[in-house]
């Protein structure tokens, strides 16, 4: 009886100690920081994986979402992507750029004023937000230098304007991000000046201008400093911090992010579609040979599939299409205008292919140059096989067959049958030759072949 007392002291104790130890695990599990990291310049594949990261914080309801950011910019349908699913997360969501040598540019900078709660670590800058995908500097801004009148000296228009396309993509911007700042309480006037003025900022510049709430010089330091911080959500609903014990997890990109990041830069996406039209012309070119059709096929998608998910230039596309188009002909039919014709059409479609100046989305000029020099050693290669079967002996037709050896299969008097090239025909000829015997094609009258002695056989009957 004594023992079964003791054995239930026991478990009661147990079942005590495991409900008083399994709140405090259960809420260090949930004390997790995850970390979304954006090292490069920012396209689809970085508007999937924050997409992504946002929904996997969601899920394991994490303390919040650390956006570590070292960007040049990049694609503004991209970066209004990620603001988007920044403003509407769940999580709390930290922008952080760093480490120390990083810099968010350009469309870095808009996303860094969507976050909750910004911080930089020392030796970081942001800022040059101005719009660069309509085609170039505003008169007004960098690039754009009044003269002493208030004109601008390229176009002598009044400093700050230019056309009306110009002044509504600027306007937009500046309404965006200063609406952006205006939501997190932040210096809405210094993020007007990063996009009219392309303003940068350092670090303690930032901090003292209210751009961003602290600086941090590393995760756990800014772990540290975040925690007890009240930030407000979408829907209105508001969330105290507690980061200070909490647990780092790093979100790597899943499959799909990866192989977009790949294929949407604009030079691997133009390879693969020229590998992939140039795999299917050679397929047509010689039915059944089967790895240019599959290979030409898998990359003509992918490409595709690139473009699609890139601003492009319609007219661009169209020229680089007619351009192939042609430089197909050429290969059937060679000539000299065709060729030359669709080299041109090519590289002016290439040139004009992607309508973006962002960084890192520029098509690169010497792998336009290199396809286009490619095409044009084909034309040269197809020319020169072309003027080498026009100056090359004839290989079909009765004087292809003129001078050919043959072999007599059987013979009466002045006709019979021989075998040439692969073939039995019907022979005539002036002279009597018996089977077995070396005779050569003379002519060839109505599928007739007109045969006479070969010159050896003819040296050897003399001598006999």
């Amino acid at each position: 009886m004594q023992t079964f007392k003791a054995a239930l002291v026991v478990a009661t104790a147990l079942v005590a100690l495991v409900v008083s130890i399994s709140p405090g695990t259960a809420a260090d599990n949930n004390r997790v920081a995850l970390t979304i990291s954006i090292d490069g310049a920012i396209g689809p594949a970085s508007a999937s994986y924050v997409r992504d990261g946002l929904a996997k914080a969601a899920e394991r309801h994490a303390e919040i979402v650390i956006l570590r950011m070292n960007t040049p910019g990049g694609l503004s349908s991209s970066m209004r992507e990620i603001i988007t699913d920044v403003l509407a997360s769940p999580v709390p969501v930290i922008g952080y750029v760093g480490p120390s040598g990083a810099h968010a540019a350009s469309a870095g900078t808009y996303i860094l004023y969507a976050t909750h709660l910004a911080a930089m670590a020392p030796g970081t800058n942001i800022g040059a937000a101005t719009p660069v995908q309509i085609g170039g500097p505003l008169p007004g801004l960098p690039g754009g230098t009044p003269d002493k009148d208030g004109k601008d000296k390229d176009t002598g228009n009044p400093s700050g304007t230019k056309d009306a396309m110009t002044t509504k993509v600027t306007n937009d911007a500046v309404a965006f991000i200063r609406s952006l700042a205006e939501l997190r309480g932040r210096n809405a006037d210094g993020a007007e000046k990063a996009v009219r003025d392309a303003a940068t900022l350092s670090t303690n510049a930032a901090l003292q201008a209210r751009v961003i709430e602290f600086t941090a010089h590393d995760l756990a330091d800014l772990l540290r400093q975040v925690d007890g911080r009240t930030v407000e959500l979408a829907g209105g609903k508001t969330q105290r911090l507690a980061t200070k014990d909490a647990v780092i997890e790093a979100i790597d990109p899943n499959w799909i992010s990866r192989v977009l990041a790949v294929i949407t830069d604009p030079n691997i996406a133009f390879v693969l579609l020229m590998v992939g039209i140039y795999g299917l012309i050679f397929e047509f070119m010689s039915p059944g040979a089967v790895a240019p059709g599959v290979v030409g096929t898998i990359c003509l998608l992918l490409g595709l599939y690139a473009l699609n998910m890139l601003p492009i230039n319609y007219a661009g596309f169209a020229l680089m299409l007619v351009g192939m188009a042609l430089l197909a002909i050429e290969a059937f039919n060679p000539t000299v205008v065709i060729g030359l014709g669709g080299i041109v059409a090519f590289v002016l479609g290439a040139a004009m292919l992607f309508r973006i100046e962002a960084p890192g989305y520029a098509l690169s000029w010497p792998l336009i140059g290199i396809v286009a020099a490619m095409f044009a050693g084909l034309i040269l290669v197809v020319l020169g096989a072309l003027r080498r079967a026009r100056n090359g002996p004839l290989r079909t037709g009765a004087q292809a067959m003129r001078g050919l050896s043959a072999e007599v299969l059987d013979w009466s008097e002045t006709t019979g049958h021989v075998f040439t090239n692969g073939e039995r025909w019907q022979a005539r000829g002036t002279e009597p030759f018996r089977a077995g015997e070396t005779v050569e094609v003379a002519n060839i009258i109505d599928l007739t072949l007109v045969v006479r002695r070969a010159p050896a056989s003819a040296g050897e009957g003399g001598t006999a």
